[in-house]
């Protein structure tokens, strides 16, 4: 005597007792579809719930790694700050120096003003300086708005400017 063969659907797919074949309707008349013993519906439901959750989790993630990357770069900038005002010191007391070993040559009050005028030179070069580096500043991110500008096509399956 053979034993019974199981159940199969369509393509000779297993079919538990009692289900549906996959892509047929429920035996209660819903119009849901069986994969694999599951509903399509709780299926789609369980993606949409993991893809929430794995998101959550990569937000949190990113708001931890941020938090980490302020604290390091606090730390650096009060450290840039501290190095600030030790060079300014340096320039300060170099410019004494300089007015002092000026006023062995000259009079003291031209010794200042020669100083003085070093760090008119000095200042004009760097505002010139850093007024043309500040036009070549772009404030609008031109390719972050460009490549934002595709996503709505990329999402309907096209692929923006090119064919």
């Amino acid at each position: 005597m053979t034993a019974p063969t199981p159940p199969t659907g369509t393509a000779g797919a297993y079919v538990a007792p009692g289900a549906a074949p996959p892509g047929r309707q429920h035996a209660s008349g819903s119009a849901g579809l069986d994969v694999g013993g599951v509903p399509v519906s709780e299926l789609i439901g369980n993606v949409t719930r993991d893809l929430s959750t794995l998101m959550r989790q990569e937000l949190a993630l990113a708001q931890a790694e941020i938090k980490q990357e302020i604290s390091k770069s606090g730390k650096a900038a009060g450290a840039f700050s501290g190095a600030a005002v030790a060079g300014y010191f340096v320039l300060l007391f170099l410019s004494i120096a300089l007015w002092a070993g000026l006023s062995n040559v000259m009079d003291a009050g031209w010794a200042g003003l020669v100083v003085a005028v070093i760090w008119a030179v000095i200042a004009a070069v760097l505002y010139a300086t850093g007024r043309t580096r500040m036009r070549e500043v772009h404030p609008k991110p031109e390719r972050t708005v460009d490549t934002l500008s595709n996503v709505p096509d990329a999402l309907k399956g096209q692929r923006g400017d090119t064919p």
